[in-house]
């Protein structure tokens, strides 16, 4: 069935018996990652949750309605995640779709699906799921998401500061979230004792991403200079910064490069390129350079090496998935030097 993000939100919130699959496709992979989140949440802190990757399930298809008619080992709740998922899981869909029973629900995200594909065609058509498009949302929007999350964790944001939310998030509502955690932490808010939340505690907790702080890593990795790569992390983790923006941000730059250099394999100048690109003349020599630095194929493997970082981050919620991601940006550097 097709699903608004407010009904969406309210069976995550509350998972009604007979919904056995939710949907979330579209571009906006860490906005379905923080609708995500609102399971686990619901199920309580003891629920166990599956992890499965959408291409897992190509060669395994009954894997999915068999983890989800699972009894969990310790007899708690039970869910099941599905990342990166694509057409190839649609055997996988359908099985579940039809299995005879399915106790435990399943969160499926496919950033790479349209409304058209047959998966979402399925999840649509079907009485026993729900699915939604997630487009990355506007300024604007954001500011809005921005408030109505922290309004659900007893937040009454002063003026600027869902602006500035939303800012530090870099477009990921995720990012959001938890910096709205770690503000109603400081400001010990609830939804049944709410505080006011203004720019002086933004800046006691280290809400704010400044534009000069990222572009600092995503330059030190196209430049492929590990040395300022680290200090550029430091300065980023010493401020409890979530890697989330600066990695959604390089993938946008190295996903640039990657149409430039194709571009420029079929015979077209440097120069032109740059220009029908519209590359911003001061950053001119630093992306010719990367543009003779790096071959496609170098471009096509670190892309998928920063989109799997994110979803590292994103399922571990800090911690061991944001040393996993500076690690793997550093090694990348490195192999991209030699």
């Amino acid at each position: 069935m097709k699903a608004t993000e407010a009904r969406l939100k309210a069976a995550l919130d509350r998972p009604p018996a007979d919904i056995r699959l939710y949907l979330l496709f579209g571009p906006d992979e860490a906005g379905a990652l923080a609708l995500a989140e609102r399971l686990p949440r619901a199920l309580g802190p003891d629920a166990e949750r599956v992890d499965l990757e959408g291409a897992a399930l190509r060669g395994d298809p009954a894997r999915l309605a068999d983890e989800a008619a699972s009894l969990s080992l310790f007899g708690t709740a039970r869910h099941v995640r599905v990342t990166g998922a694509g057409e190839e899981s649609l055997a996988a869909v359908t099985a579940l779709l039809e299995a005879e029973r399915a106790g435990n629900p399943v969160v499926m995200i496919a950033p790479s699906l349209k409304a058209t594909s047959k998966v979402a065609k399925l999840a649509l058509d079907s009485p026993l799921a729900l699915a939604l498009a997630c487009y990355v949302p506007g300024g604007d929007q954001l500011e809005g998401i921005a408030g109505e999350i922290a309004r659900e964790h007893g937040l009454r944001l002063g003026a600027g500061v869902a602006r500035r939310l939303a800012q530090a998030g870099g477009g990921d509502r995720a990012v959001m979230m938890r910096e709205i955690e770690k503000l109603a932490l400081y400001l010990d808010a609830a939804s049944d004792h709410p505080a006011e939340c203004n720019l002086d505690a933004l800046e006691a907790v280290g809400a704010d991403l400044g534009d000069a702080e990222t572009g600092d890593v995503i330059n030190a990795v196209i430049a492929a200079a590990p040395a300022a790569l680290g200090e550029a992390l430091r300065r980023l983790d010493e401020a409890g910064i979530s890697p989330v923006p600066w990695l959604r941000a390089l993938a946008r730059r190295l996903a640039s490069l990657a149409e430039m250099k194709g571009e420029v394999v079929n015979g077209g100048d440097i120069a032109g390129v740059m220009k029908r690109h519209r590359v911003f003349f001061k950053e001119e020599a630093a992306t010719a350079a990367a543009l003779r630095r790096w071959s496609p194929q170098a471009l096509a493997r670190a892309l998928a090496m920063v989109r799997e970082a994110e979803r590292n981050v994103m399922a571990g919620g800090g911690g061991a998935g944001d040393v996993l991601a500076a690690q793997a940006m550093v090694e990348l550097a490195v192999k991209v030097r030699r």
